[in-house]
Formats: C-alpha cells, structure tokens, sequence
C-alpha cells in the first residue's frame, strides 16, 4: 500500500514539474528579454575597410571617408551626424532614420581651409534631436600649403 501512494505522489510532483517548465517556457517565449540597446558608429577608409584614412591634404581640398551607423537600440531612431575641424562645424548629415537593426553607410566629405599639422577631424553622432551628441571618432590630418 505505501509503495502506491509513493508511486502516486511521485507522479503528482512529476506532473507539477512539467506543468511548471512548459508555463516558464511559454512565458520566455512570449515576453523575451530585450537584448542590450547601443548604436555602431565608425568610419571607414574610401576602399570600405579601416585603413588608408585621408592624412595630409591642401587648404580648400577635401577629404573623404565612409561614415556607418548601425542601429541596435531595439526601436526606430533618428541620427544626425555633425563633422567638426578642430571643434567648428564644417558638415553636417541629418534626417538619418534607422529601424532596429538598420544599417546606413554613406561617403561624408570635410575641407580643412587653414595649414597646420594635427588637425582633429571629429565624426560626431547625435540620436534623437539631442543637444549632446553620443557617440564621436576622430582623424588627425595635416594640412599643407605645397
């Protein structure tokens, strides 16, 4: 006799157990955690890769890089992305709207008008019309008169 009701709440808890695995299952799979939230910015050498960045030019020519933004925010953002030459604003992209996993890569220009060497050619990324910008990468150019 007590080897069957052994046998029969042995069963009871097993049953509880699957029951309570396949409700946390449904659960995990109908509200899943959100993974983290951060945006990729980078910028790219002409040829698409991270080399051969513009290093020395001439006052009043231009450099060029790739510039890429990569959305991973888990929602539908705006970026504006601003190009400083030794902190004052030469450039600037803005209306760049990318839904959740969105990529955006596009070829963004600046002109250095002084000589002088270890000029900061800054990349600066602002998201959703804020007045401090996000994410910043930089180059270093020299700008020569011959």
């Amino acid at each position: 006799m007590s080897g069957s009701r052994l046998n029969k709440a042995l069963s009871v808890i097993l049953t509880i157990a699957i029951l309570g695995t396949i409700g946390v299952l449904i659960f995990i799979f109908a509200f899943p955690k959100g993974g983290e939230k951060f945006t990729e910015f980078y910028i790219l050498g002409l040829d698409g890769k991270a080399t051969d960045y513009p290093e020395e030019l001439r006052p009043g020519e231009t450099g060029k890089v790739i510039v890429g933004i990569v959305n991973h925010e888990q929602q539908t953002v705006s970026y504006r992305v601003e190009v400083r030459i030794n902190g004052t604003k030469k450039n600037e992209v803005d209306s760049i709207t990318l839904d959740n996993e969105a990529k955006w890569e596009d070829t963004i220009s600046f002109t250095p008008d002084t000589v002088g060497d270890g000029q900061k050619i800054e990349f600066l990324l602002f998201k959703n019309n804020e007045p401090e910008y996000n994410l910043g990468t930089h180059l270093w150019i020299d700008v020569k008169s011959r």
